[in-house]
């Protein structure tokens, strides 16, 4: 792996750390400045985020310049519609991982999506972490790096499977392993399938708009289903 990439690699494991210092440091500093102390946790996020980003694009510079950050020049028109594509296919992926986790016995819902939505209603400017930056962050970390760098000694499988695993791992919901795993499986195709990052990013970004939008909009309403599938559930396993 490329020595620029290591560096990539701690960048980002820092900015999952730096919370433990960023966040008491900017509440006390909402508190002495009268701030509502509600605004420090995605108010951090959005910083750390950033500053995350503008480093690994500082870094990428070079490979950005000089067009090597796809594997291989492309149709700039097979991307389009791989790029649109991949948003449903992602959708799909992480339908159909749902529904074997719930034949599993995993409950529906994300505790990871409850947090996300409850900061952004708090701080809407917080939705350019869960739907732009992020995205953007992951792509480059978990399928650029990781995944092309595994990708360049084992055959598609084994390092979408690996790289999938770490990126699921990465999100600290491990009863859902299987649903970002899929997801990460779909955007290492879209990476392979197109030679472009820029594909699964545009997937992904779109997708996590996509999302947390129609949670924020149907919130009550997906909330009701969740709790009446739940119910159904429940009463089918009470015959088994």
């Amino acid at each position: 792996m490329k020595r620029d990439y290591w560096i990539i690699l701690i960048v980002y494991i820092a900015m999952q750390f730096s919370s433990l210092i960023g966040i008491p440091l900017f509440l006390y500093g909402f508190n002495y400045l009268g701030i509502n102390q509600s605004l420090a946790v995605p108010s951090w996020l959005l910083t750390s985020f950033t500053l995350a980003l503008l480093i690994i694009i500082f870094i990428l510079r070079k490979e950005m310049n000089n067009r090597s950050f796809s594997k291989k020049e492309g149709s700039f028109g097979n991307s389009v519609i791989w790029a649109i594509s991949g948003i449903f296919l992602a959708l799909f992926a992480q339908y159909a991982a749902a529904i074997i986790e719930n034949l599993l016995g995993v409950g529906m819902g994300s505790e990871n999506t409850k947090e996300i939505l409850t900061i952004i209603e708090a701080f809407p400017l917080a939705i350019i972490v869960t739907s732009i930056i992020g995205p953007i962050l992951e792509e480059i970390v978990f399928r650029k790096i990781i995944f092309g760098s595994l990708h360049n000694r084992y055959n598609f499988f084994i390092s979408a499977l690996i790289s999938s695993v770490i990126f699921a791992a990465a999100h600290m919901e491990f009863q859902h392993i299987l649903l970002y795993s899929a997801m990460g499986f779909t955007f290492a195709f879209l990476y392979v399938k197109t030679k472009s990052i820029f594909v699964s990013i545009f997937a992904h970004v779109a997708m996590n708009t996509l999302v947390v939008l129609v949670q924020s909009v149907y919130k009550d309403d997906i909330e009701r289903l969740l709790r009446e599938a739940q119910a159904v559930q429940n009463f089918i396993g009470g015959f088994l």
